[in-house]
């Protein structure tokens, strides 16, 4: 009888990398113009504070599974693979009102990818970037060969139109990565964590408990305090990429493009200012037209730079995601 120390033995470790990327966006554009009709503001002011010019809103057929898998046959098809090659499914979303079944188990219903593994991540904007570091351990474990991380988002859904605060900030949308083994690094160690001394700084007004206690109350939309995110962000961004660079044992001239979580155009021009990035290096800033698609928007920002001809294949790249917790991930990836 073989045991089990012999067999890990016979296993020994290996790498994991990005195989492919994918996107979808839902077909309905929104432009500020039309944001503006429920809150008190102008286009003007919008791009000045967040650089956002339009979002993407999904309609009742798009729904979260359903884009996910849409961006996940897309990520599929650039790896050369099918949904039958998959082993497991990660789905990042922090919009998805249905509990039950996950969010990932219908997207690989979906998708077609039967009998693969597959749960939910809830880690926020952060969540795409955590999912890359678990997909990474479980192909680099061989726990897993090939991985679909997903991210995918109706923030639509739980952002009130009418709060100033927030309605022009968030858009709809997916993004997915295949994640499969290597003989070399891939993905850099990620440095991920929880800031909670910001805990609330991105919450849902409400639970679902209490609007069943008080069905007539206001529905618990997402609120943000956007000074404090913005104050913490611009100096915690760079601190956790020069980390992942360290991490990578890479630095800031070896970098090809810069990938972060797409929450503010000023938030993205701070980080690339503070980190001091070469002009050569390729910025993602996907929130002009996308919005802030929390998940989804690192996979979606990257596709758009590889698809446009940006982002070279065996470029590296780094990303970060930040987010509600406040939870923050940094990794540098080669580019599939």
């Amino acid at each position: 009888m073989t045991s089990m120390a012999t067999e890990i033995q016979s296993s020994p470790y290996r790498f994991a990398r990005l195989l492919g990327v994918g996107s979808y966006r839902p077909g309905r554009v929104v432009g500020n113009e039309e944001i503006c009709r429920f809150i008190d503001s102008d286009s003007a002011w919008i791009e000045a504070r967040s650089g956002i010019l339009t979002r993407h809103f999904a309609d009742a057929e798009e729904t979260i599974p359903v884009m996910g898998a849409r961006a996940a046959e897309k990520a599929l098809s650039a790896a050369g693979l099918t949904p039958a090659d998959v082993s497991c499914v990660i789905l990042s979303t922090m919009s998805y009102l249905h509990q039950a079944p996950p969010a990932a188990a219908a997207c690989a219903a979906e998708l077609g990818a039967r009998g693969a593994a597959a749960f939910d991540l809830g880690a926020a904007c952060a969540g795409f970037s955590h999912g890359l570091a678990v997909a990474s351990s479980l192909v680099a474990g061989r726990q897993a060969e090939h991985v679909l991380v997903v991210g995918a988002e109706r923030m639509s859904d739980i952002v009130d139109p009418h709060d100033r605060s927030t309605a022009f900030i968030f858009g709809d949308g997916a993004g997915a990565a295949v994640v499969g083994p290597s003989d070399e690094p891939g993905i850099g160690r990620a440095v991920w964590g929880t800031d909670t001394e910001h805990l609330r700084a991105i919450e849902q007004s409400r639970s679902f408990a209490e609007l069943r206690r008080d069905p007539m109350g206001r529905w618990p939309f997402l609120e943000m305090a956007g000074p404090e995110i913005f104050r913490w962000a611009i100096g915690a961004v760079a601190e956790v990429c020069g980390q992942a660079l360290r991490a990578a044992g890479v630095t800031v001239d070896d970098i090809e493009a810069f990938v972060p979580h797409q929450a503010n155009l000023r938030i993205i021009d701070a980080a690339v200012k503070s980190m001091g990035l070469p002009s050569s290096v390729e910025v993602a800033r996907t929130v002009r037209e996308d919005g802030n698609v929390s998940g989804a928007s690192i996979p979606l920002a990257l596709d758009a730079l590889i698809a446009s001809g940006r982002v070279r294949p065996g470029a590296l790249v780094l990303t970060a995601g930040f987010g509600s917790g406040l939870s923050y991930s940094a990794q540098v990836v080669v580019a599939p």
